[in-house]
């Protein structure tokens, strides 16, 4: 599943999503997505935080339409996306999850696991997260409540 309109996407991980992190964005690239990778730029080990807030804090702003997130289990990026106000960030382990994340939620933001699930899969939760559509209607007040 590929989605055909194109997205401005912040990118980020710590040392333990790092791998995930240039799988994903290789394919970003080659659906046409526009891409900016904020570090880290390889597996040494370093400190989530550093990476995380910039993407969720960029998504923020408006600089990019969508933030991805990555480390070893995603609940610590999740955790500093969330942390950052305007931000929806799900931490999602298979295409349903992705699904109810963006239908329900209006996430703009994802958070993966590297240790958590296989590439393969990881690749699918972003395509489906991305060609899924915010639902509306009985989802608008609970978004609006998140926000407050």
């Amino acid at each position: 599943m590929s989605t055909s309109k194109t997205f401005t996407i912040a990118i980020g991980s710590d040392h333990a999503g790092f791998r995930y992190k240039e799988a994903i964005k290789a394919m970003l690239f080659a659906e046409g997505h526009t891409v900016r990778d904020f570090g880290t730029h390889s597996d040494a080990s370093c400190d989530y935080p550093d990476f995380i807030r910039p993407v969720a804090q960029a998504v923020a702003r408006g600089e990019y339409e969508r933030g991805i997130v990555l480390g070893g289990s995603g609940n610590g990026e999740a955790i500093v996306a969330n942390r950052v106000p305007g931000v929806r960030c799900g931490l999602c382990w298979n295409e349903q999850v992705a699904i109810w994340n963006r239908s329900h939620n209006d996430a703009n933001c994802l958070s993966l696991g590297e240790r958590t699930v296989s590439e393969e899969e990881a690749l699918k939760i972003v395509r489906v997260w991305l060609a899924t559509e915010f639902e509306g209607g009985r989802h608008i007040p609970r978004v609006r409540k998140i926000d407050a």
